[in-house]
């Protein structure tokens, strides 16, 4: 039963050997090209997922009978598809009873499976791109790219560290105690690998298949059952992903209930019943932190790996390219209209200015080359609508409105040309003094940025290394022409836990990751608990029971 297993060894030797080495590698191509993905593979994904609009979404697994969802693209239509309603006692009944089957099979036999659903997932990478275009409200790139094979290469590699993890226990030895001249004692062991039991995977609606991947198959290789908690505007990619999965468990002749979706609605969420369910084993989590803080006091011990939310900060000294620095903060402020837990909102600068290329340049010179850097990046509103994308959540613009009278308006935010039908925000970029903390302190999730005046290099670093180990943060960013500013900022990051890009001014963003190389997240301060993906990520997955017994003469 390892014909998955041998079919994509080749894959995953590749991506185990990736993990070990950190440099570039990934199975998937992110290109939507027809040449990778099939000529008319772009014109079928748009046909399948207009094909689902209006529907009930199939997917035969426990059921009320009832149906729930209401997804409205932020781009403008109703997606007017509708999930099978299912109980939290009924989901967890069922992958119970599933969990049999699955965890008496073989790590191989788990692994393979959990690799035929991803390359099956790729294939259908045009449907994914729609899908998540349409719930979370990134540009079609964006959603192809992130939404498919970046996802994907996240999924490979938890399921890379899954199968490393559990290769380490031998599945059986002969153990031998000498006992001097008399004869040694000797036993047959047997290890065995003893998954938890039903994991809960909890999406967000920004990026539900890039965050819900690494959890999800992490606990489905280590033999765990899964049940997806889409969030409920965002439940759509998920859903194909969990009606993929069944498919290709069940042709295995496993329990398709080993992989269950629980799609519920923003008036009468479920999601609190599950994580406090007894039956419930692990928890994935993406999200706001008041949530996150809620799911770990609530969770009774058991593993809980979260992705919630910070501040994330760009500290400014010099730098040897003032327009390639410019341009490329302009970029990471704008991608996706800041929907992003890796962009940055707080840029440093000090108010005495900095050195560049062009000469020293004063703090008002810099925040104004900021913002003449995004109104130069979107003055195509072909290629805004491109960057921008749509706004998920309309408590995001309202966000966006409340933040005006938070510091000097350096650059006003407002709608994208063209984008009529859609929620869309330009990026809102404010300029306040350090002194001004409760402005910038507290995340303002969305297209909002603030220039912070401070009293010099050290001061911006201190600052900005405080609110990472206080406030959390994903990611950080330096620019500075001195060595020693690099490393003393090199340290102070680590110590807050958070990693750092260095001048960056070419084709790499603060705001990106990359599977397979960059540790997203680091679990060493408040903006999550778990790193997307280390061996901590899915070791704890699973146990390992022994049987014992004196060998046969």
């Amino acid at each position: 039963m390892t014909g998955f297993f041998d079919k994509h060894r080749g894959t995953l030797d590749k991506a185990v050997a990736a993990i070990r080495e950190r440099g570039f590698w990934s199975a998937y191509p992110e290109m939507p090209s027809g040449k990778i993905y099939g000529e008319t593979a772009k014109a079928d994904g748009e046909a399948a997922f207009k094909a689902l609009l209006g529907k009930p979404f199939e997917l035969d697994q426990p059921s009320t009978g009832g149906r729930v969802g209401h997804e409205i693209s932020p781009f403008g239509p109703d997606l007017a598809i509708t999930y099978p309603e299912a109980t939290p006692d009924m989901l967890v009944e069922a992958a119970r009873t599933a969990m049999t089957g699955w965890s008496a099979a073989s790590p191989e036999e788990r692994v393979g499976l959990c690799l035929e659903i991803l390359a099956r997932i790729n294939a259908q990478s045009f449907l994914f791109a729609n899908a998540v275009m349409h719930t979370s409200g990134q540009a079609f790139m964006m959603a192809f790219q992130a939404g498919g094979p970046h996802a994907q290469d996240r999924g490979l590699e938890a399921i890379a560290y899954a199968y490393d993890e559990m290769s380490r226990v031998p599945g059986a030895v002969r153990w031998e105690k000498p006992q001097g001249p008399k004869d040694p004692i000797v036993l047959d062991k047997r290890f065995r690998i003893i998954p938890r039991g039903p994991a809960l995977v909890i999406g967000c609606a920004t990026f539900p298949t890039w965050n819900s991947y690494p959890g999800l198959f992490a606990s489905l290789a280590t033999g765990n059952p899964v049940i997806v908690k889409p969030h409920p505007g965002a439940i759509l990619p998920l859903a194909l992903t969990v009606r993929i999965g069944r498919e290709v468990l069940l042709e295995a002749g496993f329990d398709p209930n080993v992989l269950l979706l629980a799609a519920d609605t923003v008036e009468a969420p479920i999601t609190k019943e599950l994580v406090t369910h007894s039956g419930i084993a692990i928890i994935d989590y993406t999200g706001s932190p008041a949530f996150g803080s809620w799911i770990r006091e609530n969770a009774s011990g058991r593993p809980v790996y979260t992705e919630e939310a910070g501040v994330n900060s760009i500290v400014v000294t010099g730098t040897d390219s003032l327009r390639g620095m410019v341009g490329n903060i302009a970029f990471s402020l704008s991608l996706y209209s800041g929907q992003m837990c890796t962009a940055p909102q707080n840029i440093y600068v000090p108010r005495g200015g900095i050195d560049t290329d062009e000469g020293h340049k004063s703090f008002d010179e810099i925040a104004g080359a900021l913002a003449s850097a995004v109104d130069k990046l979107l003055s195509d509103p072909q290629r805004a609508a491109g960057v921008l994308g749509a706004v998920q959540n309309e408590a995001t613009l309202a966000r966006v409105a409340n933040a005006r009278g938070l510091g000097k308006v350096l650059r006003d935010s407002g709608p994208v040309e063209g984008m009529e039908d859609a929620r869309s925000a330009t990026p809102l970029i404010l300029a306040v003094d350090a002194a001004d903390e409760s402005a910038y302190l507290e995340e303002r999730f969305g297209p909002v940025s603030f220039v912070i005046a401070t009293d010099g290099a050290e001061d911006a670093i201190t600052r900005a290394a405080a609110s990472a180990r206080n406030r959390g943060a994903i990611t950080a960013a330096l620019y500075a022409t001195d060595e020693a500013v690099i490393d003393r900022a090199a340290d102070a990051f680590a110590e807050a836990g958070v990693s750092l890009s260095v001048n960056l001014t070419g084709g790499v963003f603060v705001n990106q990751s990359a599977a397979f190389s960059d540790y997203h997240v680091t679990g060493a301060n408040p903006a999550g608990n778990a790193c997307l993906c280390d061996s901590a990520f899915v070791a704890n997955r699973f146990r390992v029971a022994t049987v014992r017994r004196p060998a046969a003469a």
